[in-house]
């Protein structure tokens, strides 16, 4: 598997954060891997027509390109019990390559060599045999087209024909796949000898001893050439890094002529060579005054040509969209790197720390967290330890895997941490995990990421399907190309640049209860921000409230006798606390403490439960303005207008009712597909309406 220098490949962090280099994680549906192993994975997957039905090849069939051919017919060969190699090819001045030969790996015989001078020497017994079967390919040109027909075709061997599982194993089916390719490496440098590989690879792929797709051989083989590409390599990628940083930094320097505000630093090893570099733009640093309460700190991702960590950071606006604050290049993963990775973070941001920072599970990091920001709470991904349960336990628990999926996903939602410390000894207790080293792991984890631990933490909404969505889709914009660092600091500047984002979603949302209170918030929040609460405005209806003796309040869902929260009420300076921490957690008001305020005959939410990071004024990307909602008001009266009428014409005869049925499915269809017009289009169908 060797390296291409003149390209630079991303791909996910495979080692496991629990420390064992024997153990290693492998990420399910992970398109940007995917993408960046094309190189791989295009020499080892075997052609889609592989699973073809291959009927058996005639003189005179016709094949675009010899490839085909060959390709055809060593498919046809493997599922008749033998292989096939190119022997001659036969080559003019006018046409090039006009025949080729393909032949039964056991044609011919082989020529006796020089023996060696030694006492004994090896004797090694060929397997050619003379056979006869064959394919010759001759090339000729039709009406300008060129193409290859089959000249001569013997399927007659002199040899027995091999079973199906016998023929896998000869020379030309046995492939390394690329994910097997990986982890034969990572044995191999944490001292596994090949025979042991191989029969750790059995044991995870549950197969049978001998049942591989390839042989020790292969594996020894492959062990010893990466070895030795790899010290070839050296020298070269050392020198292609060397550069490319350099040319990263002079981009950098390059970078703070076209923006005043942009910041970087870097570290030099004891070579003076460029070690660590880090950066972070204008735009990023103004976003983080406002939106730099909560940022997640995502490292999933390593360049396999150079061994750099990168490391991006990331905040969430109030769109609910991830935004773009700063980015780094670690040369490794220790905690001493992680820190000056903060450290410099946090020069670019003024000194100013977050209240939340999120990551995946790494000790080093954690480390580097409780050391550098000691405010600052810790939180770790839960999307990023869903990524990990399956290369887990999938394996050892077998079928009883999707059974404690679904429970350990229910565990995680748990609210109280009695609950949650009493099901997790349930759990580990039933699918016999006690002396697991990954759920010791976790549960060392449990106060950084289970919701029971972590409610009272301020995470504006980060933990959300919607935010992982968002933020995928920046790293693909930047990961998918395999380019030099140069290029990828101008991908990520263009990716992290303001004018360059679209809004998304509803840019208008309509009153759904007509509560005072609902249509004064739609007036302040963004789209986003008001759906969430306009949600939770909807669900209060449905909470009953009972006053107690000292002004608080037991808020209860009318059908449920459990899950009652305690909501206090402090008129004085008017603020309102809930136990479900939901405002503490999102920064957006929950059922039960709304349902308060409507008892308690408010018409608007106090200013302070209107955070800065959710109102529209905070928005970096410009919102529709007021006149544009105005305009929506109108459509939105008239098309209600229109509607009642309609279905009061149509209840009157079923005839009537069937013919606008069918009209309005088919018109809901046609506007459907219709292109999205400019932000002007609320306003121009407000002034249609008022000209007709």
């Amino acid at each position: 598997m060797a390296m291409k220098p003149s390209n630079n490949i991303w791909i996910r962090r495979q080692q496991c954060p629990c420390g064992d280099w024997k153990c290693y994680i492998q990420y399910e549906g992970d398109d940007l891997g995917s993408v960046s192993s094309q190189h791989v994975k295009s020499e080892t997957t075997p052609s889609s027509s592989s699973s073809e039905a291959v009927f058996t090849p005639y003189v005179g069939q016709i094949f675009k390109t010899d490839d085909d051919a060959f390709e055809y017919y060593s498919n046809f060969a493997r599922k008749n019990g033998f292989s096939i190699r190119k022997a001659r090819s036969t080559e003019s001045q006018n046409l090039g390559i006009y025949r080729r030969d393909f032949v039964c790996y056991r044609s011919g015989f082989n020529q006796p060599r020089k023996k060696a001078n030694v006492e004994h020497p090896r004797e090694r017994k060929s397997v050619r045999c003379g056979c006869d079967a064959k394919l010759y390919l001759t090339k000729e040109i039709v009406d300008g087209v060129m193409q290859w027909y089959v000249s001569q075709f013997s399927n007659v061997h002199n040899h027995e024909l091999l079973e199906d599982d016998q023929v896998r194993l000869l020379p030309a089916y046995r492939k390394i796949q690329e994910v097997d390719q990986e982890r034969i490496l990572l044995l191999s440098k944490a001292g596994f000898p090949v025979n042991r590989i191989v029969k750790v690879l059995e044991l995870e792929k549950g197969v049978q001893p001998g049942q591989l797709p390839f042989i020790e051989k292969d594996v020894r083989n492959f062990v010893r050439t990466c070895k030795k590409t790899v010290q070839e390599n050296d020298a070269l990628l050392n020198e292609k890094r060397e550069n490319d940083m350099l040319e990263l930094l002079e981009a950098c320097k390059a970078m703070t002529g076209r923006d005043p505000d942009f910041v970087y630093d870097y570290t030099i090893d004891e070579n003076e060579k460029v070690e660590n570099i880090a950066w972070s733009f204008g735009d990023s640093i103004r976003a983080y005054t406002i939106f730099g309460d909560v940022v997640a700190f995502d490292t999933s991702y390593r360049s396999v040509t150079y061994g750099l960590l990168l490391g991006v950071w990331f905040g969430i606006d109030n769109h609910g969209k991830a935004i773009f604050l700063g980015c780094v290049l670690l040369q490794d993963e220790s905690s001493h790197s992680f820190a000056w990775a903060l450290q410099a973070f946090m020069r670019f941001m003024r000194g100013r720390h977050p209240q939340t920072v999120l990551t995946d599970i790494d000790s080093g990091l954690r480390d580097a967290i409780a050391r550098e920001l000691p405010n600052t709470k810790h939180v770790l991904c839960i999307w990023h330890i869903l990524s990990k349960i399956s290369s887990w336990f999938s394996l050892p628990l077998g079928s009883q895997y999707e059974n404690f999926k679904t429970e350990f996903d229910m565990l995680s939602q748990l609210e109280s941490v009695e609950d949650f410390e009493h099901q997790w000894n349930i759990l580990v207790a039933r699918f016999g995990l006690v002396s697991d080293k990954h759920i010791a792991l976790l549960y060392s984890y449990r106060a950084s990421w289970t919701f029971s631990y972590i409610r009272s933490y301020f995470l504006a909404r980060t933990l959300t399907a919607e935010f992982s969505l968002s933020l995928e889709s920046f790293l693909k914009r930047i990961l998918n190309g395999q380019t030099c660092l140069q290029v990828f600091f101008e991908q990520v500047s263009i990716a992290a640049n303001l004018e360059n984002q679209t809004r998304e979603g509803m840019q208008y949302m309509h009153v759904k209860t007509g509560m005072p209170l609902e249509e004064h918030a739609r007036n302040i929040l963004t789209p986003y921000a008001f759906n969430v609460l306009q949600h939770e405005i909807v669900l209060s209806v449905q909470y009953a409230t009972t006053e107690m003796a000292n002004g608080s309040y037991l808020v209860r869902h009318y059908k449920k006798l459990e899950g009652e929260c305690l909501v206090i009420w402090m008129p004085d300076d008017e603020q309102i606390h809930c136990s479900c921490k939901e405002f503490e957690h999102s920064g957006i008001l929950c059922r039960h403490s709304l349902r308060v305020l409507v008892v308690k005959n408010y018409f608007q939410l106090p200013e302070k439960y209107f955070l800065l990071r959710w109102r529209v004024e905070s928005s970096l990307v410009s919102v529709d303005d007021q006149n544009a909602q105005i305009s929506s008001d109108d459509c939105a009266q008239a098309f209600h207008s229109l509607t009642a009428s309609l279905l009061t014409e149509s209840l009157i005869s079923k005839d009537r009712f069937n013919y606008v049925h069918n009209e309005l499915t088919s018109l809901l269809e046609h506007v459907r597909n219709m292109p999205v017009i400019d932000e002007y289009a609320a306003n121009a169908a407000a002034n249609n309406i008022s000209e007709s």
